[in-house]
């Protein structure tokens, strides 16, 4: 794996475990902004697995990089989403760009794991 993909992997991974366990705690910011997006508590918490899910996805990668090109197709899929339910409620733009960040960085690991 080049140290492209790993360091994609891995601020991915952060991202999305940091995203992922906070919405299965039950973070506040968290419910308002799936509460703002029309998202169910059982949604948003199965959301959060997901998001943990594709991160430990990225870590098995490490080894067994088929895992690791699903995980990241799986984001990819999640940040488009995210960003459609954004346009859906007519956020601004700025609103949008991290989760359109994410699915950026997530295209490009994705290329790149398909690629190597």
């Amino acid at each position: 794996m080049s140290i492209v993909i790993g360091v994609l992997s891995l601020l991915l991974t952060a991202a999305f475990v940091g995203a992922g366990g906070a919405r299965l705690a039950g973070a506040q910011p968290l419910k308002s902004y799936a509460g703002h997006l029309g998202l169910s508590t059982q949604v948003n918490h199965a959301i959060g697995a997901l998001e943990l899910a594709a991160a430990a996805g990225l870590i098995v990668g490490f080894w067994f990089r088929p895992v690791a090109l699903a995980a990241s197709i799986g984001l990819v899929v999640m940040m488009v989403g995210t960003v459609l339910r954004h346009l859906r409620v007519k956020d601004s733009p700025a609103v949008a760009a991290p989760a359109a960040s994410l699915g950026v960085l997530a295209v490009a690991n994705a290329v790149l794991l398909g690629l190597a």
